[in-house]
């Protein structure tokens, strides 16, 4: 795994630090367990002086030291953690109240830009290991405005998973493989994976993951984490590294609805660097979101069952996935919930059909842009990236991940005709099936599992939740997720906070100690 400094690389590899980090963190394992802990249990803990900031860093560091080797979910981690964790602890002693996340260990996906030396905003890429940045991202300013300690970076799906069409779930070649905490041979799924393991190992309180078709939902719901990506232009992608402005998002990957509303809330907003949250910012609702966590949220709501495309009807009869999900849609309607069954939104294969020729068009637009104004890089250009991975084509594995999909979206030159026609299909699309069913069945969400093959979601810049709902005989987590309309926020937080007071069906992973030996293992190679 790469590491972006030498003092990063030792925190990592000497196992000799592991006596070191666990002796000195011991009497605090004895006041307040950490894991599975909430902001709002975090923030108790403070008032009550059974925790500092800064020993909660040192635990969560504690158990990326003990655990990374395996779960491969974090690449760098911020060298000025402490130091900030203790500022946001003399603040509090002076009497200094600050924000639900103040004091609070978050991890940004590592394609986030945090300006900080000895950390890179890699992408997954060596390309960009050692790029300078010429400020923070917007949504890490919000972050650190509310107290919040960036304690380091989420590994992903390298360049969100549009390099090679054959590339795994969780693989970089910075980060390494990404593994499942819940069971280590399956998937992990998408790009923000790093962001979901962690978070579901308890390596950190909360993250930051970034969506463009399933990055955040799909590895949340892989991972038994509660994930939230926003209305397209609800958050910022301004110091984000994009694959396209029209369809990314940024959202909160939380083991709870409202640690990640928590964080929603801070870091939603009108940014000028990124246009299309000028209108957005407006939809906005005075008060936040986190007024809408209502334990009887499911009370009187509509909610589609999506059966086609390749959703809740791939169960067989008597499978555990089947029985789970049945008794689920007990609970929702036991809850007042009126559920319409067999949805379909057809034409899944023209949706995906016209996302491609936009989005290969898109992600030269928007990753060129990004690229030229890097203060320093040695790649400028998607040609350059290209060049790169041949040249180190052992570093990045080319042979086993062709890089297809860079070689096609190179191809292209500009917004032409057919890229515009394939928008236009798209804007068409949405409104002729999504947004069609939703209205003639009158649903407040639609539910689905993961995001696999849901695209119209993600064409159309719509929002979605997705909630812990179980865990098949392998011990694979089984997701809920939840899809609205446009700057339906509101109405999916009461129902995920509503489903999820219901069911509670989150539990902690199985493999702490397995995964603990393994780590230990690889120390020692």
């Amino acid at each position: 795994m790469a590491k972006a400094s030498s003092s990063t690389r030792s925190f990592f590899f000497f196992p000799w630090l592991l006596l070191i980090i666990t002796i000195a963190t011991t009497h605090v394992h004895a006041i307040f367990h950490f894991k599975e802990a909430t902001i709002d249990e975090i923030q108790s803990a403070f008032e009550r002086n059974e925790i500092t900031s800064m020993q909660l860093v040192k635990l969560y560091k504690d158990e990326i030291l003990r655990r990374n080797h395996v779960l491969r979910g974090v690449t760098d981690l911020n060298p000025d953690a402490e130091s900030e964790a203790e500022k946001a602890d003399e603040e509090r002693t002076a009497g200094k109240r600050g924000t639900k996340l103040s004091g609070v260990p978050v991890l940004i996906k590592d394609n986030i830009v945090y300006k900080k030396k000895g950390m890179s905003t890699t992408a997954g890429s060596y390309a960009l290991a050692g790029s300078v940045v010429a400020e923070d991202a917007f949504v890490v300013n919000k972050l650190r405005e509310a107290g919040a300690i960036v304690i380091g970076k989420a590994t992903l799906k390298e360049w969100s998973g549009f390099r090679s069409s054959n590339m795994p779930g969780g693989w970089s070649a910075y980060g390494g493989q990404g593994m499942n905490p819940y069971n280590l041979s399956k998937e992990v799924c998408g790009s923000s994976s790093g962001s979901a393991i962690s978070v579901a190992a308890n390596l950190a309180t909360v993250a930051l993951g970034t969506e463009t078709d399933g990055s955040i939902i799909c590895p949340s719901s892989y991972n038994s984490v509660v994930g939230i990506k926003p209305t397209v232009n609800l958050t910022s992608r301004a110091g984000v590294v994009p694959i396209s402005l029209r369809q990314d998002s940024l959202g909160p990957i939380a083991r709870t609805v409202k640690d990640a509303v928590y964080v929603l809330d801070v870091i939603v907003g009108k940014d000028e660097k990124d246009e299309g949250t000028l209108h957005a910012s407006t939809q906005i609702p005075d008060g936040g979101y986190s007024q809408f966590l209502n334990p009887h949220g499911l009370h009187g709501k509509r909610l589609g069952i999506l059966r086609y495309p390749n959703s809740f009807n791939t169960f067989p009869h008597n499978s555990i996935e089947n029985a789970t999900y049945q008794e689920l849609f007990q609970t929702m309607r036991e809850k007042g919930a009126t559920l319409v069954d067999d949805i379909v939104i057809e034409k899944s294969e023209e949706i995906y059909e016209n996302e491609m020729i936009a989005l290969l068009a898109e992600i030269k637009r928007d990753l060129n842009s990004y690229l030229e104004k890097l203060v320093s890089s040695p790649v400028r250009s998607l040609a350059d990236l290209i060049a790169f991975n041949h040249q180190h084509n052992m570093l990045e594995k080319i042979v086993d991940y062709p890089q297809d999909m860079f070689i096609k979206a190179n191809m292209n030159n500009g917004i032409n005709k057919t890229v515009q026609e394939a928008i236009s299909n798209l804007e068409r699309l949405s409104k002729n099936g999504f947004e069609k069913i939703m209205k003639e069945k009158n649903l407040d969400a639609l539910m689905y599992v993961g995001q696999k093959l849901v695209p119209f979601l993600a064409v159309g810049g719509y929002p979605a939740i997705t909630v812990p709902g179980g865990y098949n005989n392998e011990n694979m987590p089984l997701g809920v997720s939840f899809g609205g309309l446009k700057y339906s926020e509101p109405t999916l937080i009461q129902i995920a906070y509503s489903f999820e007071q219901a069911t509670k069906k989150r539990r902690p992973p199985p493999n702490d100690l397995i995964i603990t030996q393994l780590a230990h293992s690889s120390n020692n190679l």
